[in-house]
């Protein structure tokens, strides 16, 4: 049985475990579940996404997803070897899982997204409340990826887990111009996003 990834597409941790799948060359199938359906409350406590399936064996949350394809699957290792490098790929996993996702998609890209007055209207409050933390968001971000990659000198799982964010952040006008204005990320958001994991996932 093939590797199967459940979740909607248009989650940024569905498309993070889909990226690390195609950096792997791992044959999958997504499965469009939306969070909170049967299916995905059968196989996560809280009905969340992603969960994964492979010959009967599933788990839920993005980085044990993750680090089982990158363990059981053949193809370049998105993790290091050496106990010290990895704990840092881990570490900057774990600042994306937490830190930026937090900020950037649940605090501002979902307010754009859903935080509507009835005429639909976009509501600015809880946006205008976290624009002075999303511009040192970005600064620190642009410090991390200054190497090339985020955190480290080569492609890593913590790319996988970053680009995602970065892309649903930038089509909203903070975010764009706080990607415009950070030269670091700017250029490795470009180049990764030319990358076929990337390509492949964006939709």
């Amino acid at each position: 049985m093939s590797l199967e990834i459940i979740g909607t597409p248009n989650s940024n941790f569905v498309r993070t475990i889909r990226m690390v799948a195609e950096e792997k060359g791992v044959v999958y199938k997504n499965t469009p579940e939306m969070p909170h359906s049967d299916v995905i409350k059968s196989l996560h406590p809280l009905g969340q996404v992603p969960v994964m399936g492979h010959d009967g064996f599933h788990l839920f949350e993005s980085m044990a997803i993750a680090r089982y394809i990158d363990n059981v699957f053949d193809g370049p290792a998105l993790v290091p070897t050496s106990p010290k490098a990895a704990a840092k790929i881990v570490q900057w996993i774990s600042f994306a899982q937490t830190s930026v996702d937090q900020l950037i998609m649940r605090q501002y890209v979902l307010e754009y997204l859903f935080n509507k007055d009835e005429d639909g209207n976009i509501v600015r409050d809880n946006i205008d409340k976290v624009l002075h933390k999303l511009s040192k968001m970005f600064r620190v971000l642009d410090e991390a990826v200054s190497s090339g990659y985020f955190g480290n000198d080569e492609f890593s799982m913590a790319d996988c887990f970053l680009m995602p964010i970065i892309s649903y952040g930038q089509l909203f006008p903070e975010g764009k111009e706080a990607l415009e204005s950070a030269k670091n990320l700017k250029a490795y958001f470009d180049k990764l996003s030319q990358r076929p994991s990337f390509i492949n996932t964006s939709a």
